[in-house]
C-alpha cells in the first residue's frame, strides 16, 4: 500500500508512476492504470487521478491514445512544461479557456477512461483550470455530455451527390454511425433510443437516413421507424465497446485473458450432455474457440437488417 505521507496525493500518485517508468517497471507503449484503478488503489477521487495522470502527461512520461488509454511515451520527449501544481490556475490556461477546449478535453477523457470516469473536476484537472472554471463555460456535466455528442457526431458527414439507390444510402449511413461510435465508444450510452439527442450533428445523420427513404413509396411512421432500426443496430453493438473497456479496467485483465478463466467451466458445461447444439458448436470450431469479432458481427447484423427491409421496400415500390 502507499505510504501515508503529507504530500499531495496526486503528487505521491504522480511520483508512483514516473519511478516505475524511470526504473523499467513500465516501458514504452504499456498501459499505466486508468484514473479509475488509481482511484481505487490509492483511496483518492476520481479527479485526483485525472490530475496526477495530466501532470505526467505535461512532463512528457505518458501520452494518451484512444481506447489504449494512457501510456507510456516514447523514450525521446520534449522538454516538459512547467507542472500544473507549481502555476496559478489563470497561468495554466484561464486566459484561453473556451468552450470549444471544455467539450475537446471532456471527450478525450471519456475516449481513453470511459464516460463514468468523467467529472467536472476532472476536465478542470486535466485542463489546468481552477475546479469551477469549465461551469462558466458549458454549465454543468448534462449540457457538457450534450455537447461532446454534438460535437462527434459532427466529426464525420455525407457526399454531395449521395450514392444512387436506397440500399446504398442505408448502408452509407449505418457505416458513417459505426466510424462515429468506434472512434467514440461512449456514444451509445449517451442516451437511451425513447428520448434522443435533440443536436443538429445528430439530426444531421438521421436527416441522411430518412432521405434514403423517402421516395420510396413508405409511409412516415415507416420511414421514422427504420432510420431508428439503423441507429438502433448501430448502438446495440457498440454499448459492448465501452463495456468491454470497463470490465478491462475493473478486472485488469484483456478479453482473453479473462476467456481463458472460464475454460474449464465452459468445458464442464459442454461435457454435461445438457446442452448437445452448445457442445456440438464449440467441438466445430477451430481449437474450440470463438474469437468474437465485432466489427463481423456489426456487418452481418447489417446485411441481415437491409436483406429484411429489400422485399418491403420492393413492395412499396409496386404500390
Amino acid at each position: 500500500m502507499p505510504d501515508e505521507t503529507t504530500e499531495a496525493p496526486y503528487r505521491r500518485i504522480t511520483a508512483d508512476i514516473r519511478r516505475r517508468i524511470t526504473e523499467g517497471e513500465l516501458l514504452p507503449g504499456d498501459r499505466v492504470p486508468s484514473t479509475r484503478k488509481l482511484a481505487e488503489q490509492w483511496g483518492v477521487a476520481l479527479a485526483t487521478a485525472t490530475k496526477a495522470l495530466t501532470e505526467l502527461r505535461l512532463e512528457g512520461y505518458v501520452e494518451t491514445r484512444p481506447r489504449a488509454g494512457t501510456v507510456v511515451a516514447p523514450r525521446r520527449r520534449a522538454a516538459p512544461e512547467p507542472p500544473a501544481a507549481h502555476r496559478r490556475p489563470d497561468e495554466a490556461g484561464e486566459a484561453d479557456l473556451t468552450r470549444e477546449r471544455v467539450v475537446r478535453a471532456a471527450v478525450e477523457i471519456a475516449d481513453t477512461e470511459g464516460l463514468a470516469a468523467l467529472s467536472m473536476r476532472g476536465v478542470a484537472a486535466r485542463l489546468g483550470v481552477a475546479a469551477m472554471s469549465p461551469y462558466r463555460h458549458v454549465g454543468g456535466k448534462g449540457r457538457l455530455v450534450s455537447l461532446m455528442a454534438d460535437a462527434a457526431y459532427g466529426e464525420l458527414g455525407y457526399p454531395d451527390p449521395p450514392p444512387p439507390g436506397w440500399r446504398a444510402r442505408l448502408e452509407l449511413g449505418a457505416r458513417t454511425l459505426w466510424r462515429l461510435h468506434r472512434r467514440h465508444p461512449w456514444l451509445a450510452h449517451v442516451s437511451p433510443l425513447t428520448r434522443p439527442l435533440v443536436l443538429p450533428n445528430v439530426l444531421v445523420h438521421g436527416e441522411w437516413l430518412l432521405a434514403a427513404l423517402e421516395d420510396q413509396g413508405l409511409d412516415a411512421v415507416t420511414r421514422m421507424d427504420v432510420q431508428l432500426l439503423v441507429f438502433t443496430h448501430v448502438q446495440g453493438v457498440a454499448v459492448t465497446l465501452e463495456r468491454e473497456a470497463q470490465a478491462e479496467a475493473a478486472t485488469g485483465k484483456t478479453d482473453d485473458e479473462w476467456m481463458d478463466t472460464q475454460r474449464s467451466a465452459l468445458g464442464a458445461l459442454a461435457a454435461s450432455g445438457r446442452y448437445p447444439s452448445f457442445a456440438r458448436t464449440l467441438g466445430a470450431l477451430e481449437n474450440g474457440e470463438y474469437d468474437l469479432d465485432l466489427d463481423a458481427l456489426f456487418d452481418l447484423g447489417l446485411t441481415a437488417l437491409l436483406d429484411g427491409l429489400a422485399p418491403r421496400m420492393e413492395r412499396a415500390a409496386r404500390r
